[in-house]
């Protein structure tokens, strides 16, 4: 794994009730015991930026099941069996079991793109960006211009100490974390009782 992520860790910034896995039996046999997998199992996810999938008792859908994926252009071979595990805006997420590979397919745009090297750097992403949402706040600024400033700063960091594990999340300003990051520091997805939200300028 890229990033050293473990639940004490999540559970301290988050809390236990913020964290949601996705049981051994949610994935197809040949991926459930892969690296991506039990991370997925035993460590989760923190809830808001980043959604794990919904499942039932037949388990996560197939990317087959998400995406007419015959449409798509250099999808990967055997990525129609790959099980989605969660969704950023308008893309599935569906993991790669061979490679331990993230990849986004856009239905809308009917492409495929690989989005990270492994899970751990999907989940520190996501809690990256979940942390900064919950803890930013404008009050300490004596003018809007210098607070929106503060948080392109704060956004950028995550994309560079991101990037310099795994440069796949930010590698254009195509990629779904891309535009997420910069809707970010516009001032978006900010919770109403958040700090950020509460202090937002306007």
């Amino acid at each position: 794994m890229l990033f050293d992520i473990t639940r004490g860790r999540l559970a301290g910034l988050f809390g236990e009730g913020r964290l949601v896995t996705l049981p051994a039996t949610a994935f197809p046999p040949a991926a459930a015991d892969t690296e991506g997998a039990r991370l997925l199992q035993a460590v989760g996810v923190p809830t808001g930026t980043l959604w794990l999938r919904e499942h039932d008792t037949g388990g996560l859908p197939l990317v087959r099941d998400v995406a007419h994926v015959e449409d798509f252009e250099n999808v990967p071979e055997g990525a129609r069996e790959w099980p989605v595990v969660g969704w950023l805006l308008n893309a599935h997420l569906a993991l790669d079991p061979g490679s331990g590979t993230v990849h986004a397919f856009d239905p809308d745009e009917e492409t495929v793109r690989q989005l990270h090297a492994d899970v751990s750097s999907l989940v520190q992403v996501g809690l990256r960006f979940q942390r900064l949402l919950e803890e930013f706040t404008f009050e300490d600024d004596s003018d809007e211009e210098a607070g929106f400033e503060r948080l392109d700063r704060e956004v950028d960091r995550v994309r560079r100490e991101t990037s310099a594990v795994d440069p796949l999340p930010f590698q254009d300003d195509e990629t779904v974390w891309s535009v997420i990051g910069d809707e970010i520091a516009a001032g978006q997805h900010f919770r109403g009782d958040s700090p950020g939200a509460r202090s937002l300028p306007g």
